[in-house]
């Protein structure tokens, strides 16, 4: 979840450093004193800096004694940024975070402990997503996350029943073999065959990506086997190669767009550049092996461990998150997706056409395949699985050898 727009807010356009720990205090000790503590983050920039405000402004109306003050940065910027200023101890108060990063972050220390959280508010894997022996560190601000899209025509014209949160890997493969139409430029299935798939379906076969204590790769397994063979063995089948388009920017989009994709693997993020597709279509909860797992994108904010103000931070923390207000300028603004459990809340959001079936990116938190976080060497990592399992689908290699050599590339980043 990306935003590359230019940054705006109170930090001036040739500094790429995060504000100091909150200084806007007075007399230490004066617990009736003003407190102001700082906010950097990257989510808002790119369009949605005018709806943080909104969210800010509430929070301060209802804490009259605290002020924030808030800091934007681009996406591209904010982590270089975040690393400096945490080696040299001048991180903002309150920070924001993603999913993939968390637990270096909390092994490093720099998260605080976050107290006294009702976590009951938040939907129960996001919240454990950012928790670690049973202490919050961190808490969920938005989610995305990886749905079957599939088109109903397609289905309709075919006699075939829709995908259902009940199906599994057989009964997508059947329905994408009698969709596949290659002849018409017509196929049954897209999944990309990369490492943001293979540690999900690795998941869904129930298997593991590394062992217990992270210290080697634990996918050369034949959970592993499985999985590589669920994504490779679709090409040139029910789905086109590389050759035939495959892989190439926007192309499986493009082809969903015009009537000539069954299913598409892919993320909520793409409903808004389908709400005028002239076919129907909605979406199901992807299918599993053994069981059901879903890959989920989120990101959250952390407090520092050396801010002066970690309870008034706590307090911004949780009311960004899970505060009504901010629930509502979220939705209104369709400002990717709130955390919260409360399907009260989210009515506005689930009661929208196009797709009909929005339950099912809530359901599909029920199983979530979380991607595996290094220490260092995350991006390496992430190539090493996606080359290897290219050349597989390419039949350069066999997808036992692809697995075998990823272990061996992947075990020499975990030293």
């Amino acid at each position: 979840m990306k935003h590359t727009a230019p940054m705006v807010g109170v930090i001036a356009a040739s500094a790429l450093v995060l504000t100091a720990c909150s200084g806007g205090g007075s007399a230490e000790g004066d617990d009736n004193a003003p407190v102001e503590i700082s906010y950097t983050n990257f989510i808002s920039n790119g369009g949605n800096e005018e709806n943080l405000q909104k969210i800010v402004d509430a929070f301060e109306d209802e804490n009259p004694g605290i002020t924030v003050e808030v800091n934007t940065l681009p996406y591209a910027d904010y982590f270089t940024a975040l690393q400096t200023d945490l080696a040299g101890g001048t991180v903002s108060d309150v920070f924001d975070i993603e999913q993939a990063n968390y637990a270096s972050y909390q092994a490093s220390g720099v998260l605080a402990a976050l107290n006294g959280i009702d976590t009951s508010a938040y939907q129960t894997s996001l919240a454990e997503a950012y928790a670690t022996d049973g202490t919050q560190y961190a808490l969920p601000s938005s989610f995305s996350n990886v749905v079957l899209f599939y088109n109903a025509d397609l289905f309709d014209a075919a006699g075939l029943e829709y995908p259902t949160a009940d199906w599994t890997w057989a009964d997508e493969q059947k329905a994408a073999e009698a969709l596949t139409d290659s002849g018409a430029g017509v196929w049954g299935d897209y999944q990309p065959i990369s490492y943001h798939e293979f540690y999900k379906v690795l998941a869904q076969a129930g298997g593991d990506f590394l062992s217990d204590d992270g210290s080697a790769v634990a996918f050369n397994s034949p959970e592993g086997i499985r999985a590589a063979e669920w994504l490779v063995g679709k090409s040139g089948t029910t789905m086109p190669t590389a050759e035939q388009g495959a892989g190439t920017p926007d192309f499986d989009s493009g082809l969903f767009a015009e009537g000539k994709l069954a299913m598409w693997h892919t993320g909520i993020w793409m409903f808004g550049g389908l709400a005028d597709a002239g076919f129907g279509w909605d979406i199901a909860v992807e299918p599993g092996d053994t069981q059901q797992a879903s890959a989920m994108f989120s990101n959250a904010v952390g407090v520092s461990v050396g801010s002066d103000h970690v309870a008034e931070a706590t307090m911004f923390a949780e009311f960004l998150t899970s505060a009504k207000a901010a629930v509502d300028v979220r939705l209104e603004a369709g400002w990717e997706l709130p955390p919260i459990a409360d399907e009260e809340q989210l009515s506005a959001y689930l009661d929208q056409d196009s797709p009909a079936n929005r339950q099912a990116v809530f359901d599909s938190l029920d199983a979530v395949a979380l991607a595996p976080a290094l220490e260092e060497g995350q991006a390496e990592m992430q190539d090493i699985v996606s080359e290897e399992l290219t050349e597989a689908a390419a039949g350069r290699k066999s997808v036992e050898q692809a697995l075998t050599d990823a272990e061996e590339r992947v075990n020499q980043l975990l030293g």
